[in-house]
């Protein structure tokens, strides 16, 4: 892949042999941010785990204690007076049935989480194959299928976000934006890196964390040393 000459000259910065303390990817990361735009900071783990067997499987959320950076839009399945509660809390999107066709026919996307209460999840599970592969459908691991349909979207607009082992065993999740100070993205890397510590299978054999890289929406990687995970 060929890459501009904002990206070669950012990629001087990085030495791809060094692994990096966190504090001193953080701040690389940041000065190798050349695109006009708030870049997102995302962080890729590569893992030791086998997806291929359930009980090697990773997946749940964390709150990020400042947020990502990104106003995030939420659809709620409920219905009774969980609809009144959803649009209280916030949600941008609410409704029962009526949306099927709509995701469905018309290709209707315009939301990033999906909230369904545990009585609504017959009907949302014929979208499966619509929200699926898009990684949207609702999940009692991730909090977003739940009775509390409040709490959740809280937590989701104050930077709840879900992170789940891809088919190449790789967690991808954004921590912030390259505006943020480096002392907030690093508070965001800790509580991130935290979950994922915890959430290490019990049947996993080997080495857990294989690499950590950071890096902007358009920058170079920079690799964060596992050794203190």
């Amino acid at each position: 892949m060929k890459h501009g000459k904002k990206y070669q000259e950012a990629a001087k910065l990085v030495d791809r042999a060094t692994m990096y303390d966190t504090a001193e990817a953080i701040s690389l990361v940041k000065k190798t941010a050349t695109a006009k735009f708030d870049e997102t900071v995302e962080v890729h783990i590569r893992t030791g785990c086998d997806g291929r067997h359930a009980e090697q499987q990773i997946r749940g959320a964390v709150v990020l204690p400042n947020g990502t950076g990104k106003t995030v839009r939420v659809l709620v399945f409920a219905k009774g007076d969980k609809v009144s509660e959803a649009e209280a809390a916030g949600a941008d999107h609410v409704g029962g049935e009526e949306l099927i066709p709509k995701i469905q026919n018309e290709g209707w996307l315009d939301f990033d989480v999906v909230v369904a209460t545990p009585d609504m999840m017959g009907v949302v599970g014929r979208l499966g194959k619509v929200l699926g592969p898009k990684g949207l459908m609702p999940n009692p691991k991730a909090g977003t299928v739940t009775m509390d349909v409040a709490k959740a979207i809280s937590d989701i607009k104050a930077g709840k976000i879900e992170y789940r082992l891809d088919k190449a065993n790789i967690i991808h999740v954004p921590v912030g934006k390259t505006s943020f100070e480096e002392a907030k993205l690093q508070e965001n890397f800790d509580a991130l890196m935290e979950a994922i510590v915890k959430a290490k299978p019990s049947a996993l054999k080997g080495q857990y964390l294989r690499s950590i890289t950071l890096a902007t929406t358009m920058g170079p990687g920079v690799k964060v040393n596992v050794a203190k995970y």
